[in-house]
């Protein structure tokens, strides 16, 4: 960790979780961006869904500070188990892919498991930077720029605190 707080290049995980089109590209640029990667895919047959050169994992690995989960499919019937088990280790950043104009499931999932309200408020959604994405890699490139935006303390889009020059 820097000085001023903010993590470095060195340390940032991402986990992608579900093999999704939307976790090929996460991981692809992920690491283009400097991130270590794994996909966290517990239906093994699926991982070969991902680009092959990736690490997949079947079960939660130790997640650190350093850690950012996406999770890319919000209708697999193991939302509910993987993300609380996410949430009992100190990932720095869980987020669930969504529209923001329905209700998440993950909430509903996560109680259904007794999992506590103030470990269920970890869990952001919508993730990314709202520039009308629509694509897998459109919305691979939002919720990256998100995670660098919320990493470096930045709130994402065109404002600046300072003026331009």
């Amino acid at each position: 960790m820097r000085e001023d707080g903010r993590v470095t290049d060195e340390q940032r995980v991402l986990v992608a979780v579900f093999a999704t089109p939307v976790a090929s590209f996460l991981l692809r640029y992920g690491k283009d961006l400097g991130y270590t990667t794994v996909l966290l895919e517990p239906d093994g047959a699926r991982a070969t869904d991902v680009e092959n050169g990736f690490e997949a994992v079947s079960t939660v690995p130790e997640l650190g500070s350093d850690t950012d989960v996406v999770v890319t499919d919000h209708d697999r019937p193991e939302l509910g188990e993987v993300l609380k088990a996410v949430l009992d280790r100190p990932a720095r950043w869980v987020g669930v892919l969504g529209n923001p104009r329905h209700a998440g499931p993950h909430v509903s999932a996560l109680k259904a498991l007794d999992v506590p309200e103030d470990r269920i408020a970890r869990v952001h959604r919508p993730v990314g930077l709202n520039i009308g994405s629509r694509t897998p890699p459109e919305i691979a490139i939002a919720t990256l720029a998100g995670l660098l935006a919320d990493r470096n303390g930045r709130p994402g889009g065109f404002e600046f605190s300072s003026p331009r020059v």
